[in-house]
């Protein structure tokens, strides 16, 4: 499914002028953007999806707009979709860059053990 080009640049240009050191890849259908090694957003169709510390995690999904991931119809605890009428400016739009780019600083991977 193709996602929102111009959110994906967008986001490009913001994090450009934040001086972010990012990567871009292309993943689940859609663009995530890598910080530190971290996925901490993405694009999938018209939505982010979006990687915050668990402790901003249940406040954010009592927002409009706001939705637990469910990619693979299961829910992903961390891991937020938020729809396009959250980031219609581009304040809102560094509202949820920022919250990724804390979890880029902050978060730790939980890695699956190798059996």
């Amino acid at each position: 499914m193709p996602y929102n080009e111009l959110l994906s640049l967008r986001i490009e240009k913001i994090l450009i002028e934040m001086n972010v050191d990012f990567k871009q890849k292309k993943m689940f259908g859609g663009n995530t953007f890598m910080v530190n090694d971290k996925m901490c957003f993405g694009i999938m169709q018209e939505e982010i999806m979006l990687r915050v510390m668990d402790e901003f995690y249940e406040t954010l999904l009592e927002e409009n707009h706001v939705k637990p991931m469910d990619f693979t119809k299961k829910i992903i605890k961390g891991f937020l979709f938020i729809e396009k009428e959250a980031f219609k400016t581009d304040n809102q739009l560094l509202r949820w860059i920022n919250y990724g780019l804390d979890f880029s600083e902050r978060g730790i991977l939980k890695h699956k053990k190798k059996k």
